[in-house]
């Protein structure tokens, strides 16, 4: 097969595999205007349909490349790749796995003594009142305790603890000074003592056996293992044994090795011991999924193709630093990304809320200037210690299961997916979110992307949805013996769906100390439109931006990411005056190893951007923050400032350090553009008539009966009410609600007493 329409390496696609579709966003140099704007185009696919194909991301760059270039691209054939420039992909595969705990069967190492550490967990009890306590089941299958202990002995030298001091000279260690007797045996015959990169003294009480570890490890793999985990005690500091425990892994054949001290050189042993087992349980399944992948292009993995993948902290890896621990939250940071570089005003600065609503689940973030990080997050029960976006995700979206149980409506947590989907996709499914706003009018059949029946050419089917919801109002007045209308009925379901996903937005921001009323709602995701005004509304919200792109935001906002790569080494150092010289050295060390890489990677010098962090603590607290560096204040003021607005109170207690970490970025060269309140400081607005259809010139497509409730009011009524499309608007448009703005692959409802204004990529809905 011949390409010819476009230039080899031009073509770049950013994926977002979700639970229901998946989005695709490409774009690629416009031939006319070699140096002006790249054209767009983006489409959704089902993400499971295995009747028609069996990946849904090759699947989708199939489609792409047919678009863009205008030639046929058979299905079933590896596609060719030479007119790809990258591939962004973030994906649910490893998140999937943990949630419905399908990852790969492994075995845990780990310092004898310490067989049942990661049983044990650290005791903490989220629903304290449960009469029967159900834990979740550890990863992991056997336990296989290796013989070897170190132990910490004291600090190195510090003028500020000289009791506790270790005085290191150029061939080893000294006594302790200032208290004779503290370690009884300390550095006597037998005893060997090193430097770890803390700056601790270790104490090696026993060495590793290797004879002994590797007839274990090979008991291990004749039971079957390929994956294993190693989790040795104080192996942050020291990693000397678990690397021999890997390199002699590696000797009997394991294919995948998780040391800890590898992915996590952080103090406190239990998280990092179950995040160690979490990338042994997933970072397996992760590669099978992409060795399928790969497979779909000519040459597999070696064919050439530029992937990258979305981490969960927001920024872009390439697949050599790509594992299961670090694509826990693959899918959702990327619409954090999209929203924040679309939406972010530097002058207006007022917070944005992310409001991400799936086909499977709602996702709420933050932005303030900053992406938000959390260093340690539980996900089905498992506690993960690893840096991801501070992303609330709950069990409310388009795909969400509407039941009646027990006397009560309830909208999921059950979901009815992909496969077979809601009621209306033509697959026998059962009721969803997607069926409510389809009766109630909130949705344009003919519009909605026309990817169902057995030829993936057919529309969403009301037919189906309104005979499911008869039958559930018919059962509802037989065990409840209330008549209630149908429309009342489905509406109650919305309204239950509409605090599901209002109350993890609450949590962000109210429970937090920030007023939600004061936050812009940057709605996406392909219900998202759906909701936005009723859950501001609720809220106290009274602005609302939805880009152009939001149905597929997550995509977009892969294309527009930056590639990160950093560093982390653990320190156990005070912060004070004698100490900040030797944290700024190393701190400018790992700034130097981090910008190599980068560089390494591809990207210029000028590219490149560092940020310099402390994970601090209060000396007796086990709560550490980690800090960025701050501009004309020292981090122990900005570790208080934030440690005051986090918890509300302050300790009288030294500062310690428990690592250091440079965090670089490789800038991205798509840009996303003026912000939407800049550019609408010089945009001239013209209110469109609601009243006037295309036949005599306006610019109202057709009219559709919607259910729609007034804000204060608790039952609406059906009215007609303009459809407009939003290809056919013009920058400056105010269309004024109740309305539905529609394109192919999102359906808005702009609700009574609400407006929206169209800027060049967004809509700016108010009131």
């Amino acid at each position: 097969m011949t390409f010819t329409l476009v230039p080899d390496h031009s073509i770049r696609v950013a994926i977002d595999r979700g639970g229901t579709f998946t989005d695709v966003y490409a774009s690629w140099p416009d031939s006319a205007r070699p140096d002006g704007p790249r054209k767009e185009t983006i489409t959704k696919l089902l993400s499971q349909d295995p009747s028609n194909y069996p990946d849904a991301p090759t699947e989708g760059i199939r489609r792409i490349l047919e678009t863009v270039t205008g030639r046929t691209v058979p299905r079933g054939e590896p596609l060719p790749v030479e007119k790809i420039d990258t591939v962004r992909l973030s994906t649910t595969v490893a998140t999937n796995a943990l949630l419905e705990r399908r990852g790969t069967d492994h075995a845990l190492l780990i310092t004898k003594g310490f067989k049942d550490l990661l049983e044990i967990g650290n005791q903490a009890r989220p629903r304290i009142f449960d009469l029967h306590i159900k834990k979740p089941s550890t990863l992991y299958g056997d336990v296989v305790e290796v013989d070897e202990r170190v132990t910490l002995v004291g600090y190195t030298s510090d003028p500020e603890h000289e009791a506790n001091a270790i005085k290191w000279s150029e061939t080893g260690v000294e006594r302790p000074y200032g208290g004779e007797g503290m370690h009884k045996g300390f550095g006597g015959e037998g005893m060997e003592v090193r430097k770890g990169l803390s700056g601790e003294a270790v104490h090696i009480m026993k060495q590793i056996d290797e004879a002994a570890v590797k007839a274990d490890l090979q008991a291990l793999y004749e039971k079957g293992y390929r994956s294993i985990a190693v989790v040795l005690a104080h192996s942050f500091t020291f990693p000397d044994h678990e690397l021999t425990v890997g390199r002699l892994a590696q000797e009997v054949g394991f294919e995948h090795i998780s040391l800890s001290s590898q992915l996590l050189p952080m103090i406190r042993m239990v998280p990092r011991g179950v995040s160690t087992t979490a990338d042994a349980y997933l970072t397996p399944v992760l590669g099978a999924y992409l060795d399928g992948f790969y497979a779909g292009f000519k040459g597999g993995r070696k064919g050439g193709l530029n992937v990258e993948f979305m981490g969960s902290d927001g920024g872009l890896v390439n697949l050599d630093n790509f594992t299961g621990l670090n694509s826990i939250l693959s899918g959702p940071a990327g619409g954090v990304v999209g929203y924040a570089l679309t939406s972010w005003d530097e002058k207006e600065r007022a917070p944005i809320v992310g409001f991400d609503v799936g086909g499977t689940s709602t996702d709420v973030s933050r932005f303030d200037g900053r992406y938000e990080i959390i260093y340690e997050t539980t996900t089905a029960g498992i506690s993960i210690q690893s840096p991801q976006l501070d992303i609330n995700t709950v069990a409310a979206g388009g795909g969400s299961c509407l039941t009646f149980r027990n006397g009560m409506f309830h909208a999921g947590p059950e979901s009815a997916g992909a496969h077979p989907g809601p009621a209306c996709y033509r697959k026998g499914g059962p009721l969803a979110l997607t069926d409510a706003n389809l009766m109630l009018g909130r949705l344009v059949p003919k519009i909605f992307p026309q990817c169902f029946g057995p030829n993936e050419n057919e529309p969403i089917d009301p037919s189906a949805s309104l005979k499911a919801f008869t039958a559930l109002q018919t059962r509802i007045e037989t065990e409840t013996g209330n008549k209630m209308s149908l429309d009342a009925m489905i509406y109650g379901f919305v309204k239950i769906a509409n605090e599901t996903m209002a109350r993890p937005i609450r949590t962000l921001t109210e429970a937090r100390g920030f007023a939600t009323s004061k936050h812009i709602l940057a709605s996406f995701g392909g219900a998202g439109g759906q909701h936005a005004c009723e859950i501001a509304e609720s809220l106290g919200i009274t602005r609302v931006l939805i880009h152009r792109y939001s149905s597929i935001l997550s995509a977009y906002g892969l294309a527009l990411a930056d590639r990160v790569y950093e560093v982390q080494e653990p320190s156990s150092s005070l912060y004070n005056s004698s100490t900040t010289s030797s944290l700024h050295s190393r701190l400018d060390d790992l700034q130097s190893r981090v910008s190599t890489e980068l560089q390494r990677q591809g990207f210029k010098a000028e590219q490149v951007q560092v940020e310099r962090l402390l994970h601090m603590r209060f000396n007796g607290s086990d709560t550490s923050l980690m800090i960025p560096q701050p501009e004309g204040a020292d981090f122990a003021e900005a570790f208080r400032v934030a440690y005051k607005q986090e918890f509300g109170f302050l300790l009288e207690s030294d500062i310690v350090i428990d690592d250091i970490k440079v965090k670089g970025v490789g800038k991205s060269a798509s840009s996303a553009g003026a912000s939407v309140f800049e550019e609408l400081k010089s945009l001239e607005t013209n209110t469109v008539d609601n009243t006037l259809f295309t036949s005599s010139g306006g610019k109202v497509s057709s009219t559709q009966e919607v259910y729609v409730c007034p804000p204060g009011q608790t039952y609406g009524e059906r009215v007609d009410i303009p459809v407009f499309q939003l290809e056919k608007l013009d920058t400056g448009d105010v269309v004024v609600g109740p309305a539905l703005i529609i394109d192919a692959t999102q359906t808005i409802f702009i609700n009574a007493t609400w407006n929206a204004v169209v800027t060049s990529r967004h809509l700016l809905v108010s009131r």
